[in-house]
């Protein structure tokens, strides 16, 4: 991402001369002068910039509701009708390596004058996209019209983002010591550790193209049918970095 850069560099006469300006005066007051300016040269012999990274990243996560209903003119009826399904879907996501904790079942049962109805929606979320296309292929070729399947929606766990943004601020410290190295060879120094490190500003945000475009397909604007959407986060951070300066002679960091 191009933005403004800011850099601040601060390059002070060795001690050394500070000493030879200095040794005329005698005594501890003397001395206790020239390490007052020997301390004050070493915290002014600094540079200081900035960096800034955007990183992005899709989704790593998507989740299916899978719902199956029926209506009888019992209870047993219409729970054993949906059960034999339920039991169908439970048991095709086992197979497939999908953990218990990733499915939630939900069941409900109501009664319109002499019938009951019960509808139960099966949610499961996946990491692996593969395994989740694999498993809405085989519980729509088995079951069917009695299954509906609904469109997969994509979404970035806490983890995912949490390391995105881990990532944008790292790559921001590295601009960073990429720009001060340039900063000091031009100014004749050798760039020393860093002092300080700040982070002073971190945003995320969606694709707003990817938003729109998602906006005209459940809008009816698009002319062909469209694949699931999977929405990408982008992370930026801005760092302020200030790194010490050292003498030619001295070795490189």
């Amino acid at each position: 991402m191009d933005s403004p850069s800011r850099v601040f560099a601060a390059v002070i006469p060795s001690a050394a001369r500070d000493f030879a300006y200095n040794e005329k005066e005698q005594g501890l007051e003397g001395l206790a002068q020239v390490v007052h300016r020997q301390s004050h040269n070493n915290r002014a012999r600094e540079v200081q910039v900035t960096g800034v990274a955007e990183i992005c990243s899709p989704a790593d996560r998507v989740t299916v509701r899978i719902s199956v209903g029926n209506t009888k003119e019992s209870v047993n009826d219409v729970r054993n009708s949906v059960s034999r399904r339920v039991e169908y879907i439970l048991q095709t996501l086992r197979q497939h390596g999908v953990k218990d904790e990733d499915t939630s079942v939900r069941r409900f049962l109501h009664r319109e004058d002499d019938l009951y109805h019960m509808d139960v929606e099966v949610t499961v979320s996946f990491s692996d996209f593969e395994k989740m296309e694999r498993v809405c292929s085989v519980l729509l070729e088995k079951l069917d019209k009695t299954v509906c399947v609904g469109v997969p929606h994509f979404y970035h766990s806490a983890e995912c983002l949490s390391q995105l943004r881990q990532r944008a601020c790292v790559s921001a410290v590295e601009n960073a010591q990429q720009k001060a190295c340039e900063v000091s060879r031009l100014l004749g120094q050798n760039l020393g550790p860093p002092l300080l490190v700040r982070e002073e500003e971190t945003r995320e945000w969606r694709n707003e193209e990817e938003e729109e475009e998602g906006g005209d397909r459940r809008r009816g604007g698009a002319t062909h049918p469209q694949l699931p959407h999977r929405p990408t986060v982008t992370a930026s951070c801005r760092v302020s970095v200030t790194f010490s300066l050292q003498d030619k002679t001295r070795k490189k960091l």
